[in-house]
């Protein structure tokens, strides 16, 4: 008995010195090393300098081509309907603003997309009645879908109106361009 006694405390400690290895090297240290770089010398030379220079200024031309900002409203008006632009890119929401309706005036404000140069298809229609409301603003954004038929940009892009159904006004209108707003493109592949 006393053998195996002995047997059981020499695996013990056997055991505990093989955890306590396994774990060393498992702890871990609230230190980083950082190389030292103080001692390293940056010598600038005049080939480094201008292919730096030269990046800078492909980037800063980029930059300039890819630079995105809205064009300023214009507020093209009949009647009592505006929108705030003639030209929009895709992904550029379309803001209508109708105000000062007479009670008596009820109708569709109608947005048509163009099929072709002599005709137009509805993509959006929108009820409006002064009796109820007599100003309102509401936003048109033209995406694709599958289930509409509008598969690719082209099914979006050209000379768009507005038609004011129910009224004598004067029809709106507006182009969607080939352009698409920067961060949007994913929203524009192809869906049929």
């Amino acid at each position: 008995m006393k053998n195996t006694g002995k047997i059981s405390i020499s695996i013990g400690i056997v055991a505990l010195i093989i955890a306590i290895v396994i774990m060393i090297p498992n702890e871990k240290s609230d230190s980083m090393e950082v190389e030292d770089v103080l001692d390293k010398e940056l010598i600038p030379s005049e080939d480094n300098t201008l292919e730096v220079q030269e990046k800078l200024d492909e980037i800063e031309k980029i930059n300039l081509e890819n630079e995105y900002s809205p064009k300023p409203r214009e507020w093209i008006t009949s009647g009592p309907f505006q929108i705030d632009r003639s030209k929009y890119v895709l992904g550029e929401k379309i803001f209508l603003r109708i105000g000062g309706l007479s009670y008596d005036e009820k109708g569709q404000a109608v947005f048509l997309r163009p099929l072709n140069s002599t005709h137009y298809s509805v993509y959006n229609t929108i009820p409006f009645d002064g009796s109820t409301k007599s100003a309102f603003n509401y936003y048109v954004e033209p995406q694709l879908a599958k289930t509409r038929g509008y598969c690719t940009v082209d099914d979006l892009i050209g000379d768009w109106r507005v038609v004011f159904r129910g009224t004598n006004y004067t029809n709106l209108e507006f182009k969607i361009t080939e352009d698409i707003l920067p961060g949007e493109e994913e929203s524009y592949q192809p869906v049929c």
